[in-house]
């Protein structure tokens, strides 16, 4: 019999809603039925593609014996993180402060107060590895609950105390300078893996944030080594296996160092920001792999994570039927020798083994091999090579698909709009840019309500009950200027302006600190506040960047003055992590440069307007905002008092409140974006 989450919409709360476990949602009632049974919670917190997440629910939660266990001394609260990113941040800071690490699923035991006082992740049916077993933790923490209850309640005061008393460093005064910024670059040289190219070791992460930093970086200053830090790892990445080499788009992390097994599954938030940097990567290089990679990432977008409503899917699962009634890991994705050959013929299997690296021992599990571009490929066909690809991408799409998790999240759907609106135009694709603003009609029609609020999540039409964390509020509004300056509509513009007099509003403090639920959110043992990028940009940081270019677009100096206020924590950060701020640093880059704003004026169907327009999107100067419309028009401030000269289209470029002459030449235009 179904148990409470059958009636949610989160794709991941529906996995567990046959489960004998009788969960509850995150809900005043789920604590509120704890007090009455003077019962503790137990919190499950994951996600739909989590690989580790279906391993537990199939072990343990839909174990009879263990779910009868859970039933009889817990209240059971399953949380979608993605849903939920200010429960997670704030019970994941609790289990990290506690252990020393954290992950998910995340299991988290609580007082019916939500207090917590016992943490884990992943725990196995039997011990394993110095792990106890669920089961002897769910009977631990139940025999605490009767047996110790003030010692409990003592655990769980001084961890909610600990919480309160961890305070935010915030740069101050002053958004960082070029000493912060050089000290950043050198940290990120430190750190850089000169052999495989990223940071670090592994598990390796695609690093876009800094990436985008670097490429900001190069284009401000001209550092050379910046450029080839990020052209090196963009390259290093496209060949690696955390690349779909038949299908495009990008897997979520690399277990290895040297990018060739990945962990499989693609996240919508992932290959919204790598398209954006390979976009990036070519307007600074002409770079043919830039180029490919950036379109075969935009259309795996549009083709796999595009849903009904016009918005883009969370994510696909690691797992699917391998063709033998076994649901495992990177199923649909690897070949075998002898699978190549069934599908190309002996010759062909042969030339697509070297060109992919699919070897005899093979690179994952069973002999099976991730398909990359290893460097000694040598000169290939690239008939040939475009005819396999075509094969085994149709042999590939008649195996099971991994699942897909249909959530639309508004922040991620943010990042995808200008990831997609900036590559369909700087690469010619008007398709992509009308897939970008599809979505972006679909989060004002479904999201948006009529006081500006965001909903977070959304699924098969219907809008979720969860509201809009500051992440939402700020990839939303980047999303919409990106297309406001793409499209020449300024009705994109006002959208983000909207978004962010609510950041404003709802979510700065004192001294530009910026805080990731609203001031009128529901109430946690702890209002999150986390400044550092992690898997994406940080609430903050995303808001620091749409709320410079909305200052650049309209001249607005509270917008601008909360951009450089929240960029204090980038001064205090910078230099100690950059690689867990990057967008702070690349949003520091577009500060330093101006940002430039840069208007151009003219008729539409006009060759010169469209050739000073062209110029202007593919100018690299870091964080440049573009108004392109009729002169004097009503579309943008920007386009107020800009007439054509001799009657030709015209651009205005002006920085640090002084404007360059007017340019009809793209060549000289180009020249004034390049100084």
């Amino acid at each position: 019999m179904p148990n409470r989450l059958a009636h949610e919409t989160s794709p991941y709360l529906l996995q567990h809603a046959d489960n004998p476990v009788d969960w509850w949602p995150w809900s005043a009632e789920a604590f509120e039925e704890a007090r009455r049974r003077d019962v503790p919670v137990l919190l499950s917190v994951g996600y739909s593609s989590c690989h580790w997440c279906h391993v537990m629910a199939h072990e343990s939660f839909e174990d009879e014996s263990t779910a009868a266990l859970v039933n009889e001394h817990f209240v059971a609260v399953k949380v979608d993180r993605e849903e939920r990113p200010d429960v997670d941040a704030v019970y994941m800071e609790a289990v990290q402060a506690a252990t020393g690490q954290g992950g998910w699923p995340m299991t988290v035991f609580l007082t019916p107060d939500a207090a917590p006082f016992y943490f884990g992740t992943y725990f196995p049916p039997e011990p394993r590895h110095g792990m106890p077993s669920f089961s002897d933790v769910l009977d631990g923490v139940a025999r605490a609950w009767t047996d110790r209850r003030d010692e409990v309640g003592q655990v769980a005061e001084k961890i909610v105390e600990d919480l309160a008393a961890r305070s935010l460093v915030h740069g101050g005064a002053g958004a960082p300078d070029e000493s912060e910024l050089a000290q950043a670059l050198l940290g990120l040289t430190r750190d850089y893996d000169t052999a495989s190219g990223g940071f670090g070791g592994a598990p390796k992460f695609p690093p876009s944030m800094v990436l985008e930093f670097l490429l900001r970086h190069h284009a401000r200053t001209g550092a050379e080594g910046a450029l080839q830090m990020a052209a090196d790892t963009c390259e290093a990445m496209a060949r690696g296996g955390i690349y779909d080499q038949l299908g495009g788009g990008f897997a979520r992390y690399s277990v290895d160092r040297e990018w060739v097994v990945p962990h499989f599954e693609k996240m919508l938030y992932d290959n919204a920001l790598l398209c954006r940097v390979y976009a990036h990567l070519w307007r600074a290089t002409g770079s043919d792999l830039a180029r490919r990679v950036a379109l075969e990432t935009a259309d795996f977008m549009v083709r796999e994570l595009r849903t009904p409503e016009g918005g883009f899917a969370s994510a696909l699962d690691a797992d699917s039927d391998d063709g033998h009634g076994r649901h495992v890991e990177g199923a649909y994705y690897v070949w075998t020798p002898e699978q190549l050959a069934a599908v190309l013929g002996e010759d062909d299997a042969r030339y697509a083994a070297r060109y992919f690296g699919v070897t005899e021992e093979g690179t994952f599990e069973h002999g099976a091999s991730v398909l990359q571009l290893p460097q000694d490929a040598g000169l290939a066909d690239a008939e040939k090579i475009a005819s396999i690809k075509e094969r085994l991408l149709a042999a590939r799409e008649e195996r099971e698909s991994p699942g897909r998790d249909d959530k639309i999240v508004a922040a991620w759907n943010g990042l995808a709009i200008a990831a997609l609106a900036e590559t369909g135009a700087l690469l010619d694709r008007p398709d992509l840019v009308d897939r970008a603003t599809e979505a972006a009609d679909l989060l004002v029609r479904l999201h948006l309500d009529d006081a500006g609020r965001l909903t977070r999540t959304s699924k098969d039409g219907l809008a979720g009950a969860n509201a809009g964390v500051l992440e939402d509020y700020a990839d939303v509004a980047e999303g919409f200027l990106a297309l406001a300056s793409v499209t020449g509509e300024g009705v994109w513009l006002d959208f983000a302006g909207f978004l962010l007099d609510i950041v404003l509003d709802q979510f700065t403090t004192e001294g530009g600190a910026l805080y990731d639920t609203a001031h009128d959110a529901e109430q946690l043992i702890r209002r999150p506040q986390d400044p550092t990028d992690s898997a994406a940009p940080s609430g903050w940081t995303a808001a620091a960047g749409a709320l410079l270019s909305y200052a650049a677009h309209t001249g607005s100096e509270p917008h601008r003055k909360a951009a450089e206020a929240a960029l204090g924590v980038v001064k205090a950060l910078g230099p100690r992590a950059p690689r867990f701020i990057g967008w702070g640093l690349a949003v520091a880059e577009a500060l330093l440069d101006g940002p430039r704003e840069v208007a151009v004026v003219g008729a539409p169907d006009d060759e010169g307007f469209r050739a000073l327009r062209r110029t202007a999107l593919r100018a690299t100067a870091p964080g440049a905002v573009l108004a392109a419309g009729l002169p004097d028009g009503e579309e943008f401030p920007l386009l107020r008092d800009r007439p054509l000269v001799d009657g030709r289209a015209t651009a205005y470029v002006c920085r640090h409140f002084v404007c360059d002459a007017p340019k009809t030449d793209p060549e000289l235009l180009a020249r004034a974006l390049g100084d």
